[in-house]
């Protein structure tokens, strides 16, 4: 029988420090949501969660992790690594090229996200403390009112 469509379902994926892990992540994440008829998420979830595996694989020595978490409305994603140093808000000096590589990442997240963070991770599968950076995404609308709870970390 499958899991109604208000009913909570999580799913987690571990992957290696390898350039490839960030594209098994998206296509992984948009076979879920669709799987469950939540393509209307879809792109937004694929690229934020594009920006923050790819920064996991740049700048942590090790694994990764994405977890997927659905409570109706809000799909929840949290990618988590072993390097305990959080991503420092650019310092603007100038306007970002367009082309630029990097530099963007919180920027887009501030943009697309309905809600985002960050805390400390105690992994063990990561084999270390380390971060997680979420993001939750509402079905049906955009950012969620100031009184609306945010799912736990």
């Amino acid at each position: 029988m499958p899991t109604p469509f208000a009913g909570p379902w999580e799913y987690a994926l571990r992957f290696p420090g390898d350039p490839r892990g960030p594209g098994v992540a998206r296509a992984t994440l948009r076979a879920v949501l669709t799987a469950h008829h939540l393509g209307e998420l879809a792109d937004r979830a694929e690229l934020l969660t594009s920006e923050l595996t790819t920064n996991a694989v740049r700048y942590s020595k090790g694994p990764a992790a994405v977890l997927l978490r659905w409570a109706a409305p809000i799909l929840r994603v949290s990618v988590s690594d072993p390097c305990p140093e959080f991503p420092a808000p650019r310092v603007p000096v100038g306007p970002v090229a367009a082309d630029a590589e990097r530099g963007r990442g919180l920027l887009i997240l501030d943009l697309l996200a309905d809600a985002w963070g960050d805390c400390c991770a105690e992994e063990p599968a990561l084999g270390s403390v380390g971060k997680s950076i979420w993001f939750e995404l509402i079905l049906g609308g955009g950012p969620p009112s100031p009184n609306a709870p945010a799912l736990a970390a």
